[in-house]
């Protein structure tokens, strides 16, 4: 009975925090998922419900399927560089070398800076004329003539892949360092007594004890870079052509720039199902583990 009649009090302790979710965050997702199933288009025109209709467009859309393609490459190549990249570094920090500590506040400035600086700072390096990279690598003999990094259709999207990679690399540092923080030395020594060098070390103890870890954060890795926008489209807005268009950078244009809301809505509504997968999996899996 007691246990009962505090449950009613302390539900009412929950508004203040529920309250600002539901109205800021819920009940704007539910609108916006509602518009994917109307023609709604900018203007005085109310909108009219079409059921299905956009999302039969879409299964004959090329530049969605476009923007799905670039965008899972974009996240997988990503998100593979920031854990492997990432993981060397957290090795490096966790090591014990000199001026360790301020070599570990020092990598974070890539993940504090605006995704709108990192785009601007490194078109300025990408610069075909006066860029750092070019005049970089033709001082050195590597190459004969300057390349357009963000012009050209080879190289634009291997050279966002580095600047997603380097933008994403500190958190995937800082997260794996924390994470061999937490492994018992004695274990360490324990496969070094018999016989492990460094390496065998690393395979048999480190890797292993990491793996719960490296899932979780290729799970968060791989949502946001799929739905990045910010950093691609200060970069390239997309191009040249398609080849850096992004889902989320399509749904936006197709939003903001030609007015269709209704069908950008349900672009969106594809995309969180698209996430919605891959956190089932997650999910599944961590909770095999706990099992």
């Amino acid at each position: 009975m007691h246990g009962k009649a505090r449950t009613g009090p302390s539900l009412w302790l929950l508004i203040p925090a529920v309250l600002p979710i539901l109205l800021l965050s819920v009940i704007p997702l539910l609108q916006g998922m509602s518009l994917g199933f109307t023609d709604y288009r900018l203007g005085p025109r109310e909108p009219q419900f079409t059921g299905l209709d956009n999302y039969q467009y879409m299964l004959t859309d090329y530049k969605f399927w476009s923007s799905f393609k670039t965008g899972a490459i974009w996240a997988v190549a990503v998100t593979a560089g920031e854990i492997i990249l990432g993981l060397g570094l957290a090795l490096l920090l966790n090591a014990g070398l000199p001026l360790q500590g301020l070599a570990r506040v020092l990598i974070l400035i890539p993940w504090a800076m605006p995704p709108v600086v990192k785009g601007l700072v490194w078109r300025m390096v990408y610069h075909p004329t006066v860029g750092l990279l070019n005049r970089t690598l033709i001082q050195l003999g590597l190459l004969e003539t300057p390349i357009n990094w963000l012009g050209d259709y080879t190289w634009t999207l291997p050279a966002a892949i580095v600047v997603g990679i380097w933008a994403g690399l500190p958190l995937a540092s800082v997260m794996l360092l924390a994470a061999l923080q937490t492994i018992p030395q004695e274990l360490k020594e324990a496969a070094a007594l018999d016989g492990a060098n460094g390496w065998g070390q690393f395979w048999h103890v480190v890797l292993p004890l990491l793996v719960p870890v490296i899932v979780a954060l290729s799970t968060i890795e791989l949502i946001w870079n799929f739905n990045s926008f910010g950093l691609i489209y200060v970069l390239t807005e997309g191009g040249p052509g398609d080849t850096t268009r992004l889902p989320m950078l399509y749904a936006y244009e197709e939003g903001f720039r030609y007015g269709n809301l209704g069908y950008a809505a349900a672009l969106g509504n594809v995309m969180v199902l698209a996430m919605l997968v891959l956190i089932y999996f997650y999910v599944r899996r961590s909770s095999r583990e706990v099992a």
